[in-house]
């Protein structure tokens, strides 16, 4: 019983604490634990990378790009961006069993 309301007057005092160190600091702690919880990891790749993970030169990839040819990519402030789950997509894409027969999704 002593060690609960141990915990108890200890958890009220590091709450109080938080709150006397400024008049948001509670909401923004909150603000950031909730932003954390739900913050999606999107991993991106740049033209360079794509292309030394498929051992393709970069102008291959510009030429698809312009062709419609490859996975989706982002535009973003003149940087050209792959994200790693529009990739793996199309390699599924283009899973062969033979030069005749696309494996079954």
């Amino acid at each position: 019983m002593d060690q609960i309301s141990a915990k108890t007057a200890a958890n009220r005092s590091a709450q109080r604490y938080r709150l006397a160190r400024g008049p948001n600091s509670a909401f923004m702690e909150v603000y950031q634990l909730t932003r954390k919880e739900t913050k999606m990891e999107v991993v991106h790749l740049a033209q360079k990378q794509l292309a030394a993970r498929w051992q393709v030169s970069e102008a291959t990839l510009e030429r698809w790009r312009t062709e419609g040819i490859g996975p989706k990519y982002l535009k973003l402030c003149g940087r050209v961006l792959y994200r790693l789950v529009d990739i793996e997509n199309y390699e599924s894409a283009c899973l062969k069993l033979s030069t005749s027969r696309p494996v079954a999704a």
